[in-house]
C-alpha cells in the first residue's frame, strides 16, 4: 500500500520550500491517546508506512520509514528516522531525506561501506549509504511509465544528517511501471553489492562494486510465487539451518528472498510472500514453487531485516494493511510497526520455512509473570504463553467489560477471529475470522501471544506460524479465558505483563 499510486494518487503539487519547521514530528502525550501502542513503535504524529533503511552501526538501530510530516493520510514521502540501543525503546529522530526535484523519497535500504567502496568516506570516517526510490509525481502527472528511479545518499556522521549524490539516479527506469524499492546487501564471495528490485511482476537482481554503477545481473519471479498485486520491498539473505534441520541431509544454510504483494495476501489485502533457496551473486535458484507466507495475519506488510548485525536476522513489518490503514480510528498518527522479530529457517517434512519470533530483548519490559488455570484479569500489554498436552482445539478469548471480544485459537489451523473485538465502522472488510494453516508436525501445540492496546501478534509453534492483527476495543481488554475442547489439556498456562515503552 505504499502509495501506491494506483490507490492514492496524489494531485498537490510538492512544495520543496515548504518549512521543514512545522513539517517536524510532533511528541503528543501516548498514555492519553485511544489506541497509542505502548510496546511498538509508532510516530510521534502523523502517517507513517513501509519499514526503510534499516542499519546497525555502532550500537545503534537504525529505523527510517516512509513518513508524510503534513497530515495523518498518505502523502509526500520523507524518510522518517528512529534509533534504539535495544530495538524496543525507540527516540525519534529528525527528518532524514525530504522530497526534492526528483520527486518523493519512497521506499529503500542502508548499508555500512566498511571499505568505503562508494568513496563517500573521507577523513577516515566510515559512510551509511542510503539506496531509495525516487518517484517523478510530474512525470506521473504526465502519464509516463518511467516514474521511479533509484538514488543513493550518504551519511559520515553515523545517520545524523544525509547528502544527496549528486549523479543521481543511479539506475534509471528502464521503462517499467511500478520499478523501486532497492535493497542492497555485501555479497562476499564476488566482493560485489547485490541490489534486488521489485518490479511490477517480478524481482531484478543488480551488482555493483561502488554502490553507483550498476549490473543487470538476472530476473526472478514470473510464473511463481503469487501475483496477486503490483510485487515490492524485496529483501534477500541466508540463514543457517537449525541443527535438527540438518537430520534430513539438509544445507547447512537457505536463501531467503520476501517480496510484498499489494493485493493477494494469505487473508486478503497485502501481503509478505517468501522463497527459499540458492543464491550464487547471479541468479536465485527456488527450493520449490509453493507459495509461503511471511505472516498470515491480516497486519503485517512491507516487513525488511537490518542489515550489518552479524549473525542476528532481524526483521520488521509495517503493521498495517492498505485496504483501511488510511481509515483506521486514530488521530494523531496512523500505523505503528510489528514487534522486532529474529528469524531463522527450519526443515519440515523436506521443506524450509522461515521460524520467526520476538527479538529476546523484549524480555527487558517483564514485570512478573503467574500461572492460571482457565482465566485471568489482566490489561495489556502483556505476553501469553501456553502449550497443550496434544494437538486438539483449543481458544484464548480476550474480552473487555463492554462485552467485546477477539478469540485465538487452533481448529485443526490457526486462527485470529476480531468479530465484535471493538470498532470495525471504518472499514466493512476489517471484522472476519483469519486462519493460518499449521506447518509443525510436532504432536503438542504451543502458542506466544504478545497483546498491546490495538494489536495482537501470534506465535504458534516456535514461530513456524504467524499472525499479526490489530484491535480496536472501545475499552481495554482486560480478561483471558482459556477453554480447552476435545478434551485437551494445558501443560502450560501463564502470562506476562510488559511494562510500556513511553
Amino acid at each position: 500500500m505504499k502509495r501506491k499510486t494506483s490507490m492514492l494518487i496524489i494531485c498537490a503539487t510538492l512544495i520543496l520550500s515548504a518549512d521543514k519547521t512545522l513539517l517536524a514530528q510532533k511528541d503528543e502525550d501516548p498514555i492519553k491517546e485511544p489506541y497509542r501502542p505502548q510496546i511498538h513503535f509508532t510516530p510521534g504524529a502523523h502517517w507513517m508506512n513501509d519499514p526503510n533503511g534499516l542499519v546497525y552501526y555502532n550500537g545503534v538501530y537504525h529505523l527510517f520509514f516512509q513518513h508524510y510530516p503534513g497530515a495523518s493520510n498518505w502523502g509526500p514521502m520523507h524518510w522518517g528516522h528512529a534509533i534504539s540501543r535495544d530495538l524496543i525503546h525507540w527516540k525519534r529522530e529528525p527528518i532524514a531525506l525530504y522530497p526534492d526535484s526528483l520527486g518523493y523519497i519512497f521506499s529503500g535500504s542502508a548499508v555500512v561501506d566498511k571499505e568505503n567502496t562508494s568513496g563517500f568516506g573521507v577523513g577516515g570516517k566510515v559512510p551509511l549509504v542510503a539506496i531509495f526510490t525516487h518517484h517523478d509525481t510530474a512525470r506521473e502527472r504526465a502519464r509516463r511509465v518511467d516514474v521511479e528511479s533509484q538514488s543513493i545518499a550518504y551519511s559520515l556522521d553515523e545517520g545524523k544528517t544525509w547528502t544527496k549524490y549528486g549523479g543521481n539516479p543511479v539506475i534509471k527506469n528502464p521503462g517499467v511501471r511500478d520499478f523501486r524499492d532497492p535493497n542492497v546487501m555485501w555479497y562476499a564471495p564476488t566482493r560485489r553489492w547485490i541490489l534486488t528490485l521489485a518490479a511490477q511482476d517480478r524481482i531484478i537482481f543488480y551488482s555493483s562494486s561502488d554502490l553507483k554503477a550498476w549490473t543487470k545481473e538476472s530476473e526472478f519471479g514470473v510464473g511463481l510465487g503469487s501475483h496477486g498485486g503490483v510485487w515490492e520491498c524485496p529483501d534477500l539473505f541466508a540463514l543457517p539451518v537449525r541443527a535438527g534441520g540438518l537430520s534430513s541431509g539438509g544445507r547447512d544454510s537457505v536463501w531467503v528472498l520476501s517480496v510484498s504483494i499489494g493485493w493477494g495476501g494469505p487473508n486478503g489485502g497485502n501481503g509478505t510472500q517468501y522463497f527459499t533457496g540458492k543464491f550464487d551473486g547471479h541468479v536465485f535458484i527456488p527450493d520449490d514453487k509453493e507459495i509461503k507466507w511471511v505472516d498470515h495475519g491480516r497486519d503485517d506488510y512491507a516487513g525488511v531485516t537490518w542489515s550489518n548485525t552479524g549473525n542476528r536476522r532481524i526483521f520488521i513489518g509495517w503493521m498495517a494493511n492498505g485496504e483501511y490503514a488510511g481509515s483506521v480510528p486514530t488521530e494523531v498518527w496512523r500505523s505503528g510497526n510489528t514487534l522486532p522479530r529474529e528469524l531463522g529457517i527450519d526443515k519440515v517434512n523436506g521443506r524450509y520455512f522461515l521460524v520467526t519470533k520476538p527479538v529476546k530483548e523484549l524480555g527487558i519490559l517483564e514485570e512478573g509473570w503467574k500461572g492460571f488455570k482457565d482465566s485471568v484479569r489482566i490489561q495489556a500489554p502483556f505476553e501469553l504463553r501456553l502449550e497443550t498436552g496434544v494437538v486438539g482445539s483449543f481458544k484464548v478469548v480476550l474480552s473487555n467489560d463492554a462485552g467485546e471480544r477477539v478469540v485465538i485459537g487452533f481448529d485443526k489451523e490457526w486462527y485470529v477471529d476480531r468479530r465484535g473485538a471493538g470498532r470495525e465502522d471504518f472499514h466493512k472488510g476489517f471484522a472476519g475470522r483469519h486462519t493460518a494453516p499449521r506447518i509443525s508436525q510436532s504432536k503438542t501445540l504451543s502458542l506466544a501471544l504478545v497483546v498491546d492496546v490495538a494489536s495482537l501478534e501470534l506465535f504458534a509453534d516456535g514461530g513456524l506460524t504467524v499472525m499479526s492483527e490489530l484491535v480496536f476495543p472501545s475499552k481495554p481488554y482486560n480478561k483471558i479465558e482459556v477453554v480447552g475442547e476435545d478434551g485437551v489439556v494445558m501443560r502450560t498456562l501463564r502470562v506476562t505483563k510488559l511494562k510500556g515503552i513511553w
